[in-house]
């Protein structure tokens, strides 16, 4: 019986919270929405497109729990203003902040253009900024927050053919811990999460060369989950990682160790 106790218990560890996912669509973003859910959050699911918020909003109301769906390009200040006002007033408070919102425009440099370069900054960079700056003054005031900003291993040891996102999310950790450093008197931690190669649509596309090559990398032998993501991003936003703030959390199999 004290299983169950310990399973319910854990069922409902967010109850009351209302978590903000960036990229909530599929893959990275959608597990770590759902696993939320799972665990008694409220979830406000941001995509690119009202059709992907939408279809995992309805799972989550499937859970029993609340759900709200926007369609917003991250990079977009203007937009990201006007939906995250429209976030505090329906949902009244924002507790966890989740950017995962990322895209990859992969090229060599010297293919690179100054449009791919400047796409993926936009989103995996400056869309976290926006993110940030639309909800900080809230957590300020409520003087609680957890912001889990999702980075790449590309971005601790690089990637041939990946400079622009490389650098967005190098960049990630940076702002990360300049920003923990900042807040960090009003009790609010703001933490990164770097994931290694993880079997979503954004990596299925790979040729099979690239994938078996990448497999070779890999220490423990597979490619990793969503799943495998979300756990350590519950975990950071939960209340035994008080006192975790600043940290680059590093989930890849063990390939940059």
């Amino acid at each position: 019986s004290r299983y169950i106790t310990k399973q319910q218990k854990n069922m409902n560890k967010f109850e009351g919270q209302i978590v903000v996912v960036t990229g909530a669509g599929r893959g990275i973003g959608r597990g770590i929405a759902l696993a939320f859910a799972q665990q008694g959050a409220d979830v406000v699911c941001i995509s690119r497109t009202q059709a992907n918020s939408d279809k995992v909003a309805a799972e989550i109301h499937e859970l029993g729990r609340k759900a709200w769906a926007y369609a917003l390009d991250v990079g977009d200040t203007a937009a990201v203003d006007e939906t995250c006002a429209s976030i505090l007033k329906e949902a009244g408070k924002v507790d966890v902040l989740v950017n995962n919102a990322g895209v990859t425009r992969d090229n060599l440099f010297m293919r690179m253009s100054e449009e791919e370069w400047d796409t993926v900054i936009d989103t995996n960079l400056k869309g976290v900024f926006l993110l940030c700056k639309a909800f900080i003054r809230s957590f300020i005031k409520q003087r609680s927050g957890r912001i889990i900003n999702i980075a790449s291993i590309v971005g601790i040891k690089g990637n041939a053919g990946q400079c622009n996102y490389a650098a967005s999310k190098a960049a990630l950790i940076g702002f990360s811990k300049s920003l923990a450093r900042e807040v960090a008197s009003r009790n609010i931690t703001v933490n990164v999460v770097a994931p290694g190669f993880i079997g979503t649509d954004m990596t299925s596309v790979l040729p099979d060369g690239v994938k078996e090559a990448l497999l070779k990398e890999i220490p423990l032998g597979e490619v990793g989950t969503p799943e495998d993501i979300a756990g350590p991003v519950l975990f950071l936003a939960s209340k035994e990682a008080r006192y975790i703030t600043g940290h680059v959390l590093v989930v890849d199999g063990g390939v940059a160790m």
